[in-house]
């Protein structure tokens, strides 16, 4: 399938959407990415694909060896990133030109792509994504970071990958849970950009659920387009335009953080409520139609996804939205659906109203 190109000048690279990795071998020799790969992963996706990377690898020329991250949120630590980034130190020498390349899930792409952006001052790196959720969204578009005790992400850079390579097939070894999660993804994406998209995910919920391959290399096809446009567009949003992305997260954050990021809520789990939370302060601030609210929480309720919360925290919700604002000029932002594919970004929401409908989620 012809590639999908994020422009951004010299820095621009593709993502390739494909049924085997081997696939991609030519695209890699292309990219003379070094001589050593630092292949980051956890050991559950090693045993899966991990000798499948190492090969295409290889085959590329470059020698290889694995760094093991945990499996969790907790991965993206200071304490995990420094030693992310000894080992890279390790493997360094002379006449070596080290590469990272993050073979998992949203939280490996995260980890390692923040240590390939800080070795060195930079040194390449490349995403093969193993997810949904990190296919459809956060293995492109280059922000990599680590977690704090006070937030979600509060470390970090922009930093872009060399590629990004797509393999449907990983799709299949998900667990039913990681799978559904990721839908909260390709949900906002359909929310904000694509109605085509969210009629396929109201009337072919069960082709998606069922992870039939070739409804699910349209979706992931449509979502990674749609964001390579944008970060074409606005890499660091600068522009706003990227901020479209952020839609449910801005409570999604706030509830990982209150439960600590723990298995309570994943993270697509936890964007989820935020998207129901976003889209029904847009109804009662007059934005969004009651209709299409409806099927904005139906279209979750229908992939499996929660749509309440499972005790009431919105303290904690409120306090870690509140740490938030120091990054948002002073003040709270909220990308809110004014329509199915349509939102827009509003400022200084009242707290009132944000407070309700936390609470509104527990009840």
């Amino acid at each position: 399938m012809d590639p999908i190109m994020v422009r951004l000048g010299d820095r621009s690279y593709k993502i390739l959407v494909g049924k085997s990795l081997s696939s991609f071998r030519q695209e890699i020799r292309k990219l003379n990415l070094g001589t050593d790969a630092a292949i980051v992963t956890n050991r559950k996706v090693r045993a899966l694909f991990g000798r499948e990377l190492e090969s295409l690898l290889k085959g590329s020329g470059a020698r290889t060896v694995f760094i093991e991250v945990p499996d969790s949120e907790k991965a993206k630590s200071l304490k995990e990133a420094a030693k992310l980034l000894k080992a890279l130190s390790a493997m360094d020498g002379k006449g070596k030109r080290l590469f990272v390349a993050a073979l998992g899930g949203g939280v490996v792409g995260d980890v390692a792509g923040f240590a390939a952006s800080a070795y060195r001052r930079g040194i390449p790196y490349i995403q093969v994504p193993t997810t949904l959720l990190a296919q459809v969204d956060s293995s492109i578009g280059g922000k990599v970071a680590v977690d704090l005790p006070e937030g979600k992400n509060l470390v970090g850079a922009f930093y872009q990958p060399k590629a990004v390579l797509a393999d449907i097939r990983f799709l299949k070894h998900l667990s039913g849970r990681d799978f559904t999660s990721g839908l909260a993804e390709v949900i906002k994406y359909a929310v904000i950009k694509d109605k085509a998209l969210f009629r396929l995910l109201e009337s072919g919920s069960r082709k998606v659920t069922s992870r039939d391959p070739k409804v699910l290399t349209s979706i992931v096809r449509r979502c990674a387009a749609i964001k390579a446009e944008i970060v074409s567009r606005d890499e660091k949003e600068k522009r706003s335009l990227r901020t479209i992305l952020n839609y449910g997260h801005t409570i999604g954050h706030a509830i990982e953080s209150a439960w600590g990021y723990s298995n309570k809520y994943s993270h697509g789990e936890a964007v989820a409520l935020g998207m129901i939370a976003a889209a029904r302060i847009s109804h009662e601030i007059g934005l969004l139609k009651g209709s299409d609210l409806f099927r904005i929480e139906k279209a979750i309720r229908g992939l499996g996804l929660p749509f309440r919360l499972s005790g009431s925290k919105a303290g904690e919700i409120m306090e870690s939205l509140s740490y938030d604002k120091k990054f948002i000029h002073g003040v709270n932002r909220f990308v809110l659906p004014t329509g199915i594919g349509r939102v827009t970004v509003k400022e200084n929401i009242p707290e009132i109203l944000i407070r309700r409908e936390i609470e509104k989620l527990s009840s």
